[in-house]
């Protein structure tokens, strides 16, 4: 009998699944709809694994706060302007994208 991930395994294994990419490689799924912004003072692999887990409410709260959700226009621009390197993570059929930027990595 198999049991669900916890968080913590689902997280560690998206951790392995996680990597920068450039924002012109993104334009596909831009296109359709299908990335997600994530607020750099989210953790992304929080985010994923919750997405994941489908936790709803969890995921109203960020949206509702701001902190999650689509990559609007202006911000597309920008990224697109200097091909910004983004993280990334899939949640078919979702990306998850944060720009770490302008934030200081421990």
């Amino acid at each position: 009998m198999s049991s669900s991930p916890s968080l913590d395994e689902l997280k560690a294994k998206l951790n392995l699944e996680t990597s920068r990419i450039c924002w012109h490689e993104l334009q596909t799924y831009f296109a359709r709809g299908q990335v997600v912004r994530v607020s750099p003072d989210l953790d992304l692999l929080d985010v994923a694994a919750e997405l994941a887990a489908d936790n709803k409410q969890r995921f109203a709260q960020w949206m509702e706060e701001g902190r999650v959700g689509e990559v609007a226009p202006d911000t597309a621009q920008d990224w697109y302007d200097r091909n910004a390197e983004l993280w990334a993570v899939v949640i078919a059929p979702w990306v998850l994208v944060q720009d770490r930027s302008g934030h200081v990595l421990h």
